[in-house]
């Protein structure tokens, strides 16, 4: 099973620029959060979280085609790779998310960059971040509007669970490491 040390070491093979960093621990406390809401290994699903972008930075442009071999050859199980590969489906390929864990990656992915950025710009940062507070953010279609929300509401689909209630889960399996995301707001 890979842990999440394992998968910190195989990611610093190919990911070095902080931003893709900060999102791989954004999204693996995100998915910790999702694994104690399904009764799954927290720690296994972090460390999948953390390595889902394992080959982002080195192929933005053809992202999870360099990572199924890859990832293969480090060791990883091919039910983690699968699960990797699934939080493209419909974007960049056709693995369809099936298990929860994979379900629960290609929603998280996008929605823990809407937290992020609205944790940031808050006084408390994601601190005392009320779910109906960041649905108002989350409903602006402005904001933060890279942030593909059709994908994460077609994964809420796929979980079974309304958009409010992943968004309080990820938002409780981040905000203990609210310091270490930079997420600790201007009061903090």
């Amino acid at each position: 099973m890979l842990t999440l040390e394992e998968a910190k070491r195989i990611n610093a093979t190919k990911v070095s620029d902080p931003h893709l960093i900060l999102h791989a621990k954004n999204v693996s406390y995100a998915m910790g959060a999702m694994a104690e809401h399904f009764g799954e290994d927290k720690e296994h699903w972090e460390a999948v979280g953390y390595l889902h972008d394992y080959d982002y930075e080195k192929y933005p442009e053809e992202h999870l085609q360099h990572t199924e071999k890859e990832l293969l050859a480090e060791g990883v199980s091919e039910e983690d790779v699968r699960a990797i590969l699934s939080h493209g489906y419909g974007i960049v390929n056709d693995v369809e998310p099936v298990t929860d864990m994979e379900k629960s990656l290609f929603t998280v992915d996008e929605l823990t960059g809407i937290i992020q950025a609205y944790a940031i710009m808050r006084p408390t940062g994601i601190n005392g971040l009320k779910t109906s507070s960041f649905m108002k953010k989350y409903k602006d279609l402005r904001f933060a509007a890279k942030c593909n929300r059709e994908v994460i509401e077609k994964g809420c689909r796929m979980l079974g669970m309304e958009v409010r209630d992943v968004a309080e889960i990820c938002i409780q399996g981040m905000a203990p490491h609210a310091e270490e995301l930079g997420l600790m707001g201007s009061e903090g």
